[in-house]
């Protein structure tokens, strides 16, 4: 009996809630004479602080046809825009700029939610030796990452070299699939000398050349290596589930001025590994028994950055300077 008045009671109270946030959004919009998403729009600056509060705003509504625009197709985001102000009756001739900003934050939107799609299909897809793209990547991967040291056999106890588990690398891709290759040779094509640099600490931690000036104070005689393929592969799947649980909205949202993209995703990875490979020499972990736990401890600090709205995880890759008018 206890248990169901408690239940009463939080029911009651998420439905007055409800209806008094309704009311106030009544009594806002008679006061100002704009909807919250003009509101939204003309007092938040673009980027992840304002196209959150517009997908939670549309997402929210009691409009069916506002529901359903944050999955719209892309080809259909501009007549989605019209039906927008159409609903709230908004004059685009007086608000022109509203559609352009509205616009903006639908293609991030929609965009982040067709990543994810992009990004499951890749991890899906299983590693086929039969398929010559596939072969061909992971050839690829190993020029990018051992230039000077010619492969000598496709099967081959080399793959150790660059931190697989044998002497075929393919059955270390189950996890993440392609997802996990793509990546890897991302990073090894298109940020090679970091990578370079990556695999060669990860291999020889005490010579390690990375933020020198931070970690000569460490002792590295003893420093723990890691196997830099396998890590790769293991931040790929950081990486996805930061993205699948919204997590990444922050950084895409305010580095991508429209949808974000694969590349994105593969820009984010680079500077995770990077990121991954400081922290760990900073954590200076007694065996390679504790990845599990430097893992768990990195990744709840990415977590933590990202709640910042301003967060870019990737200066590098900021966002668009056409955003400011937008």
């Amino acid at each position: 009996m206890k248990h169901f008045l408690r239940m009463f009671v939080q029911v009651c109270l998420y439905f007055y809630c409800k209806c008094l946030w309704r009311c106030l959004k009544f009594v806002v919009r008679k006061l100002t004479g704009r909807c919250e998403l003009q509101r939204i729009c003309y007092n938040t600056k673009p980027g992840a602080a304002r196209t959150m509060k517009i997908e939670a705003s549309l997402k929210g509504s009691k409009s069916k046809r506002l529901q359903t625009s944050v999955s719209v197709h892309p080809d259909a985001i501009e007549k989605t825009i019209d039906d927008i102000m159409e609903l709230k009756r908004i004059n685009p001739d007086i608000n022109p700029q509203l559609g352009v900003s509205l616009q903006a934050c639908l293609l991030q939107i929609v965009g982040y939610r067709n990543l994810i799609a992009e990004v499951e299909k890749l991890r899906r897809e299983p590693y086929d030796s039969e398929n010559p793209q596939h072969e061909e990547m992971l050839l690829k991967l190993w020029k990018c990452l051992k230039p000077n040291s010619p492969l000598k056999a496709r099967i081959s106890k080399q793959w150790c070299e660059i931190g697989f588990q044998g002497d075929d690398p393919k059955t270390d891709f189950r996890g993440m699939g392609l997802l996990g290759l793509y990546n890897l040779v991302y990073f090894a094509e298109w940020d090679t000398e970091i990578a370079q640099q990556v695999l060669s600490d990860s291999l020889h931690p005490k010579y390690s050349q990375l933020s020198k000036a931070e970690w000569e104070k460490k002792k590295f005689d003893k420093a723990i290596g890691y196997s830099f393929a396998i890590v790769g592969i293991n931040i790929t799947d950081l990486a996805y589930n930061l993205l699948v649980s919204g997590a990444l909205k922050t950084h895409f949202y305010n580095v991508a001025p429209e949808a974000p993209t694969l590349t994105h995703f593969q820009q984010t990875f680079c500077y995770l590994m990077h990121e991954f490979h400081k922290f760990w020499i900073e954590e200076d972990p007694l065996d390679i028994m504790e990845f599990n736990r430097v893992r768990e401890k990195f990744h709840k600090r990415i977590l933590k950055q990202l709640q910042n709205p301003e967060m870019a995880l990737c200066p590098h890759f900021a966002a668009s300077e056409s955003l400011i008018n937008m």
